[in-house]
């Protein structure tokens, strides 16, 4: 599917969108959620964000795994082939808590939104919500950063040419 980009293989350069705007999601998300001052201001890319975001990790994903079934069919040794394997493992986790941040953010954005749609809910919920986009955004940021990492030992250890 996400091969490659005018001859140069897709996933190093899709990886930078997933770079950008997941921390900023991370840090949009938090932000939204602890400082209400701020909503009106940073809602509108806070939504962006919540969208942008799990697409920009799911690309990511899908040229990581066509570019290991490149390494594969080359006939790349098993210990590279490992280390791809934990890249790739460390990136689907990524995947998974950038969706779970990106839709838990979208909830907390309508239910603050105002709209007369929206019935009154309890201080408790929105504190909920708060505390559930805190660990989702840190859990998030974790895995960006260990996915980040060993794809750089990756690409610098010698496993991916």
């Amino acid at each position: 599917m996400l091969n490659q980009i005018l001859g140069i293989p897709a996933h190093p350069l899709i990886i930078h969108a997933a770079v950008v705007f997941i921390p900023l999601l991370c840090l949009a998300a938090v932000v939204y959620a602890l400082v209400p001052k701020v909503r009106g201001k940073i809602g509108w890319a806070t939504l962006a964000l919540a969208v942008v975001a799990p697409v920009a990790a799911f690309l990511a994903t899908q040229s990581g795994e066509d570019l290991q079934a490149r390494l594969v069919a080359a006939g790349f040794s098993p210990e590279i082939l490992d280390k791809v394997s934990q890249h790739q493992s460390y990136g689907d986790r990524t995947w998974w808590f950038t969706l779970a941040l990106g839709i838990v953010t979208l909830v907390m954005l309508f239910i603050t939104s105002g709209s007369r749609r929206v019935p009154h809910l309890p201080v408790w919920v929105n504190l909920a919500f708060s505390v559930v986009i805190i660990a989702l955004a840190v859990a998030t940021g974790i895995y960006v950063f260990l996915t980040g990492d060993s794809g750089a030992h990756a690409v610098w250890e010698g496993a991916v040419p």
